[in-house]
């Protein structure tokens, strides 16, 4: 049972309101898909595909958490509150990744073959981000909140926007659970453009202020 022990200690690392081991095996519905999912990927690589999706219907109904049972997922996985999220057969996962509600990890066109994103290590993927096609997502990234990321994603890398751009890059980035506080490139512009017309209107002023004299 150290399987079982080691995700619910993943889920008091990161989530502060969690209270006891019994309000996770009976209230969390992140930790009851996963769980479900490790089941219907064991019954999916022996090739019993239709079990395998029934049981991931099951969990899709109890818990408004769809994993195809071909995805991959590391160690240490964890989606908080849950709903609507979406993770697509081909997908595959690395370890100590933090998803939230809304995720959708999912493939574009209808190729055969590999088609949903490749998500590194240390990975935070924020309330409604879609990661759509087949590229990777380097470790230690931050997705931001309503993002949508349709090319690769460098390493220890800072993601917003739609469609998502890379908007800080660093050496090495511990990742954290704080994925409210992420830059605004729009408003960093925004404010830089003002600082600009005001000194702009400053200079003029000064301008005509000489030429009255």
């Amino acid at each position: 049972m150290g399987w079982l022990k080691k995700n619910i200690q993943v889920v008091f690392e990161r989530d502060p309101a969690v209270k006891s081991s019994l309000e996770v095996i009976l209230c969390y519905p992140g930790f009851h898909a996963i769980i479900l999912h490790r089941l219907a990927h064991k019954l999916y690589n022996k090739k019993w595909f239709l079990l395998a999706r029934i049981i991931s219907q099951i969990s899709r109904f109890l818990t408004q958490i769809e994993i195809h049972p071909g995805a991959k997922i590391g160690e240490g996985f964890f989606i908080d509150h849950g709903a609507g999220v979406v993770i697509g057969e081909t997908t595959e996962i690395g370890d100590n990744v933090t998803i939230y509600q809304g995720v959708t990890l999912g493939g574009t066109g209808k190729e055969k073959g590999k088609r949903h994103p490749t998500i590194g290590n240390n990975v935070v993927i924020s309330a409604g981000a879609k990661v759509l096609g087949s590229f990777k997502v380097g470790d230690n990234v931050k997705i931001g909140a309503g993002s949508v990321v349709l090319k690769e994603v460098p390493p220890n890398s800072t993601v917003v926007g739609v469609p998502g751009r890379v908007v800080k890059k660093e050496a090495e980035v511990k990742v954290d659970l704080e994925h409210n506080k992420l830059p605004d490139p729009v408003a960093d512009i925004l404010l830089d453009l003002r600082k600009r017309l005001e000194e702009m209107e400053t200079k003029l002023a000064e301008k005509e202020s000489k030429q009255s004299e």
